[in-house]
């Protein structure tokens, strides 16, 4: 199955606003793809990225019935962080779906 980039950036901005909505931050309720998540300018805390990230892996095993692990260490010794942006994150979660489909 190949999943979209659309459908996979609505999951993750879907995970953005829930976690905006849990942890009280408006700048997260109106996410984009073009929010910034971590880093430089990014509204999230390393805790609040780590609920992201199991919340995101959660929302994938339930909707898209595929099991992933967002912090691995190809995550983590990317040279650009899958998790500066909304769209960054989408971009990596499409490239492990579609790679782990054709295996």
């Amino acid at each position: 199955m190949t999943y979209t980039r659309e459908i996979i950036t609505d999951l993750v901005i879907e995970a953005v606003k829930e976690l905006g909505e849990e942890k009280l931050k408006k700048n997260l309720l109106n996410a984009t793809k073009d929010t910034k998540l971590y880093g430089l300018g990014g509204s999230l805390d390393s805790l609040s990225l780590v609920l992201l990230i199991s919340g995101l892996e959660e929302k994938v095993s339930d909707k898209l019935d595929k099991n992933i692990t967002l912090a691995d260490e190809k995550a983590m010794s990317q040279k650009n962080s899958p998790f500066l942006s909304v769209e960054s994150l989408s971009l990596y979660i499409y490239d492990l779906l579609n790679s782990s489909a054709n295996e």
